[in-house]
């Protein structure tokens, strides 16, 4: 403590030296309020006509919906389903199943009926199944021309089925199935080679005068995607499911889909999004709708905000954070909780949140709505935040199942 109880000294973790802080309580003692603007978006989304995927609107100014796909084998139904459920449940509002058998394209039926959400067919080497699809009822098929022999023959007979069902076909381009005849063009699968391929697919059916279609041209390298939706993006008018393929294990492939996603949202280019991850598909929605809250494309849910900690830290941070985040699991409510160290940045963005501490000295205040309710020792602070946030989504007129463990909090990191 300094002279005259003003100040706290700690050690700067570079030099050694020592800093003279605030006290907590001297920095907190005036009430600021939270604010009521809320960041604009960064770009208008890019004009583009509206599909219906069953009872998802896409593109136009439809939200950008989070889409995945199942890892069960298709045929098994109730597998299936129980993913298809959890995927609900997560936040996914479009699902995507594989149909490589006959076995699977029997099960699309009930499969179709019994979703909570639309359910994608995804179709791959055998034409017959896009057809099954859409009589299974399914709300949408994807093709990929690349990987379907004489699929150009096969254009007029798809279009007419999709159209007297009122099913939209996404024309799904990947760079590891992309035609024969672009890669000996192109050498490899170029941007301009994945768009080509995209526009020449949609034209066949345009000559048909079908044009309920979404476009995908994925990569799995994060630049060559980017470019290749800017070119689409510019070169057509149809609604553009983003994704990474193949992007990784869960680290590697969050990093580069936040990425591509970041940089193409934040040009109005994507009306739909996949993050496509090796690992659980529940984890690519968490990570598909933190995207789109980063960016302010979709209602917040719960998100926790803690510090990286430093050498200005007068409390373990990072088991704060933890314990807080292990409390608050599966709240579903859009709340802003913050959970600061030390008394430089902690005020603020407590303050700044729905719910904070900003602690130091061995206790915590809390903030509610900017406004400091009570000072409260360190190891009362978490449950008072749990308790806090039990209040207030209470008085939000929320239901609160904590032990629901489908979908947590997101922490940032900052």
């Amino acid at each position: 403590m300094g002279p005259g109880g003003g100040e706290a000294d700690v050690l700067d973790g570079v030099t050694g030296r020592s800093l003279s802080l605030p006290r907590l309580e001297d920095v907190t003692s005036v009430a600021l309020g939270i604010p009521s603007v809320r960041p604009k978006p960064l770009a208008e989304r890019r004009h583009s006509r509206q599909i219906m995927v069953g009872s998802v609107p896409v593109g136009g100014d439809a939200p950008v919906s989070v889409q995945s796909m199942t890892t069960t084998v298709t045929a098994d139904i109730n597998a299936t389903l129980q993913q298809i459920a959890e995927l609900t449940a997560s936040g996914c509002q479009i699902v995507r199943v594989a149909v490589p058998s006959q076995d699977d394209a029997d099960a699309l039926p009930i499969i179709a009926k019994k979703s909570q959400i639309p359910v994608i067919a995804d179709i791959h080497f055998q034409p017959k199944y896009v057809f099954a699809a859409i009589e299974a009822g399914c709300a949408a098929v994807r093709v990929n021309p690349g990987n379907i022999k004489k699929f150009d023959d096969k254009v007029g007979e798809i279009a007419k089925a999709a159209a007297d069902a009122g099913v939209p076909i996404r024309i799904g381009v990947n760079a590891g199935s992309l035609d024969p005849r672009l890669l000996q063009k192109y050498g490899k699968a170029t941007p301009e080679a994945l768009v080509e391929s995209a526009l020449w697919e949609c034209s066949l059916f345009e000559e048909h005068g079908f044009r309920d279609i979404k476009i995908s041209v994925k990569h799995n390298d994060p630049v060559v995607m980017i470019n290749a939706y800017r070119q689409l993006a510019r070169q057509c008018d149809y609604p553009l499911h983003l994704g990474v393929t193949e992007a990784g294990p869960a680290f590697q492939g969050t990093i580069k889909s936040a990425v591509a996603f970041g940089a193409l949202l934040a040009e109005g280019i994507g009306d739909t999004i996949r993050v496509s991850l090796s690992a659980p598909p529940v984890e690519e929605v968490k990570v598909g709708a933190q995207i789109l809250e980063s960016l302010g494309l979709r209602e917040r849910g719960l998100e926790i905000v803690s510090c990286p900690s430093c050498g200005r830290a007068q409390v373990d941070v990072y088991t704060l954070a933890e314990q807080v985040q292990a409390g608050l699991e599966g709240m579903k409510v859009p709340l802003r909780v913050a959970v600061m160290g030390c008394v430089v940045n902690g005020p603020g963005e407590a303050r700044e949140a729905d719910l904070g501490v900003a602690s130091g000295n061995g206790k915590g205040q809390i903030f509610v709505k900017g406004e400091v309710i009570k000072t409260v020792p360190e190891s009362q602070i978490v449950e008072t935040l749990i308790e806090e946030a039990l209040r207030i989504a209470e008085q939000m007129g929320v239901e609160v199942d904590l032990d629901d463990e489908v979908s947590g909090p997101q922490v940032v990191v900052g």
